[in-house]
């Protein structure tokens, strides 16, 4: 391992970091009233306690009270904040691991209906196509007490025993400085590169002044907006030179990108079905021409990469945030020769998604990362270990047979299909979301290394579950789609399962009525339109596809439109009849008043599915908690001791969706919780 440039360590500046791996700043919004408390601590020290060099908290802790957090960031301009940071701090570097922070001022990347309603403020009055505010333009108060605020801000943090901090400047106000997109001040402030620039040194200084030159300073920044008329590459080069030339800044943290629409932002931190580590040749180039220490993080979510990363000289220090999001425990698997058995990073995106619409992070494929206080990452063994019987070997399927047989116990699993995979195996049909397949792989492998024991083409009925003497039977049998929605015509619609498998040929003039909001629709449309086909989505919500969030619609949205497919908001399908050969469908709205007709040659329905739980129904009389789940034994994390049925012969229980239709996390959590105490 001595040979790993992984594991070479770092020196920056009076700080040894002892590999290159680190965790970039990112905002999980896990913070409570404000504050990094037990929750932002836990995430942060497992993955300290499993061997990451270096963690960054926090995307973007805000230093002013009028740059209130859209994404529950945290406050750092509350003094309350150093004893909780402190405390963080404190059992990273208890296991050898450094702790730094990004500091902001978000600027125009908020809004001013948030906490104490005062004016988002920027260089200019352009708005964010994101947050929609309309910023006033920063006087000269709000540029010296902005600097204030900074320096008030690092010093909190040195007080909290920080190893460093990281000023952002992408998206946020102190580029909203640079870039001549958004800066419409006159001089000293804007006009000319150097006077663009001067905030952010203005800044620097009075940080330095009041934390001295040995406190690690970083910048995290665009080196290239990637915009017409934005900064350029020879800007970001010129930027970057200066940044260094300083001699305030201990290193650079570099970006490419804008993040002031949807679609940029995922551009700069891309999701599944894109390129990964995009930008690192861009990144490498920075170093090259600086001989400066360069961090940089993009999809950077394979082992592999990040070495070469590292071997190539193109980094000094590499982030692999979301990858550590679904494993915490890379670096401690890579040092025991296990790096096989890391966890994929599938780019889902469910955890930056979540953070964008108000919610906090949790991914998709490991339900215990965030949850560390209440969900293990590793489960104990169970004493005695006991015979486990699991009827479908979709994700809930697999993650409940991992977690048993990490626990000890004798599992077998029945699937009637030839291969595990379930729904997520039709997800993984269209090309940009074959990442998801990594969900099922990863979950097979584990069990096939534990020994579960699988039975394919298994159509499971009672006698053949009760031949196996269970003493837990789990039916993850998920669902299948439910279309039988309209007034009158169900039997012409066909289900977007039914395109995505290839059940049902794509028609020419085809409306999908999509009254689930998440991937079926949009895949089907992707795949109706591929093949030249006019495709209407039509929707009875206010917004498209709602279960899909900001980042991943991002690439659909890019195929549909190039496809000419399109969306109608507000409108519900309420029955189709035969006309010759075609389809009439009548459309109605639940605001009333307003009917139309549309005439295709198909139509397909999306209502999510129904669960597929005949089997639950028919072990329910054997067994002895007849089904029920103790809701607070499960939320507590202790065992399942219902009795109904003194007669019984196992423990019965169903999850994922042949409980009700909701999404792969919802199924594997499912799972976890149950599992980790049998």
């Amino acid at each position: 391992m001595s040979n790993d440039p992984l594991f070479q360590p770092y020196r920056l500046k009076h700080l040894t970091l002892k590999n290159r791996l680190m965790i970039s700043s990112h905002e999980p919004a896990y913070p409570e009233d404000g504050m990094p408390k037990d929750r932002y601590r836990a995430y942060h020290a497992e993955r300290a306690r499993a061997g990451v060099a270096l963690t960054m908290t926090a995307g973007s802790a805000s230093v002013a009270r009028d740059s209130p957090p859209v994404f529950n960031n945290i406050l750092a301009w509350k003094d309350e904040v150093v004893g909780w940071m402190k405390a963080l701090t404190n059992e990273c570097h208890d296991y050898g691991c450094a702790v730094m922070i990004q500091l902001t001022h978000l600027g125009r990347r908020t809004r001013w209906d948030k906490a104490d309603w005062l004016p988002v403020v920027s260089a200019g009055h352009a708005r964010e196509p994101s947050h929609k505010a309309f910023p006033k333009k920063a006087e000269d108060w709000d540029i010296s007490r902005i600097i204030e605020d900074y320096a008030d801000a690092a010093e909190r943090m040195q007080a909290a025993g920080l190893d460093g901090i990281e000023l952002q400047a992408y998206g946020h106000l102190m580029d909203q400085f640079w870039s001549p997109l958004t800066n419409d001040l006159d001089a000293p402030y804007g006009g000319s590169l150097e006077n663009r620039l001067r905030f952010t040194f203005d800044t620097l200084r009075a940080i330095r002044e009041r934390c001295g030159p040995d406190f690690i300073v970083g910048v995290r920044y665009t080196g290239d907006e990637d915009l017409p008329g934005g900064l350029t590459r020879e800007d970001g080069l010129e930027i970057s030179r200066r940044l260094k030339d300083s001699g305030m800044v201990d290193f650079l943290n570099v970006v490419k990108g804008h993040i002031d629409t949807d679609a940029g932002l995922t551009d700069v931190i891309p999701v599944q079905g894109m390129r990964s580590a995009p930008h690192l040749d861009f990144a490498g180039d920075i170093r090259a021409a600086t001989q400066f220490p360069t961090f940089h993080a993009a999809k950077i979510q394979d082992v592999a990469t990040a070495r070469h990363a590292i071997a190539s000289g193109k980094l000094d220090m590499v982030g692999m945030t979301r990858a550590h999001m679904a494993d915490p425990h890379i670096v401690a698997k890579i040092l025991r020769g296990e790096e096989d058995r890391i966890r994929p990073c599938v780019g889902a995106n469910y955890c930056l998604d979540r953070i964008y619409q108000g919610g906090m992070a949790l991914c998709l494929h490991n339900p215990a990362t965030g949850r560390e206080l209440e969900q293990p990452h590793v489960v104990g063994k169970a004493d005695p270990p006991r015979r486990v019987v699991i009827v479908g070997a979709g994700p809930a399927g697999l993650e409940a047979a991992r977690v048993a047989a990490e626990r000890g116990h004798d599992v077998v699993v029945h699937e009637a299909a030839n291969d595990p995979g379930g729904q997520v195996r039709l997800t993984a049909q269209t090309p940009r979301r074959a990442e998801m397949m990594q969900l099922i792989q990863w979950r097979f492998a584990e069990c096939e290394r534990m020994g579960v024991e699988f039975r394919f083409n298994s159509f499971a009925d009672v006698e053949s579950v009760q031949a196996s003497s269970p003493d837990v039977v789990i039916i993850a049998t998920g669902g299948l789609p439910h279309t039988d929605v309209l007034e009158a015509g169900n039997e012409l619609v066909g289900s977007a399962w039914d395109i995505l498998s290839g059940d049902v040929a794509p028609g020419e003039n085809v409306l999908i009525y999509d009254d689930a909001g998440d991937y079926a629709a949009l895949q089907a449309a992707e795949k109706i339109a591929a093949n030249g086909a006019r495709v209407e989505v039509m929707t009875r919500d206010r917004s498209i596809v709602p279960e899909v969030m900001a980042m991943s619609l991002t690439p659909s949205l890019r195929i549909l439109q190039a496809q000419d497919v399109i969306f109608t908001v507000a409108w519900k399908l309420d029955g189709v009849a035969r006309e010759g050969n075609k389809l009439v469908a009548t459309i109605g709205s639940d605001y009333g008043g307003a009917s139309r007709t549309r005439e295709v040659d198909q139509v397909i329905v999306n209502h999510g599915t129904r669960p597929l739980d005949d089997l639950y129904f028919d072990l329910r009389p054997s067994s002895t908690n007849l089904g029920e789940v103790d809701y607070e034994a499960l939320i507590a994390g202790t065992p399942q001791q219902v009795q109904r049925n003194p007669d019984g012969a196992y423990q019965l229980f169903r999850i994922g969706d042949a409980v009700a239709a909701r999404n792969t996390h919802a199924a594997i959590y499912d799972a976890l919780r149950l599992c980790k105490v049998l």
